[in-house]
């Protein structure tokens, strides 16, 4: 019985990856958590990835916030050395 929540180290970045985005089923989560508890490296992966989420979901807010484009004399530059080119 116990053999169906065995899980390998590959298996288990793979569930941690999609739990991550909420596409891991209930059954994935407990085999995930079973196994971070004999396994000190993919705990470590597990807390690292949640970090990472949490910055990034932080910091995408505060980039979708600010607009970057060119400035008008750096489009026409550009628009120059393409024309050169071509």
């Amino acid at each position: 019985m116990f053999k169906k929540f065995k899980i390998t180290c590959d298996e288990a970045t793979a569930i941690c990856d999609k739990a991550q985005y909420g596409e891991a089923s209930l059954f994935e989560k407990i085999q995930l958590n079973l196994h971070v508890l004999i396994c000190k490296i993919c705990k470590l992966y597990s807390k690292q990835n949640n970090i990472l989420t949490r910055v990034y979901k932080r910091n995408a807010a505060e980039c979708k916030a600010k607009k970057f484009s060119l400035s008008d004399e750096a489009k026409v530059a550009l628009k120059q050395k393409i024309k050169e080119i071509s």
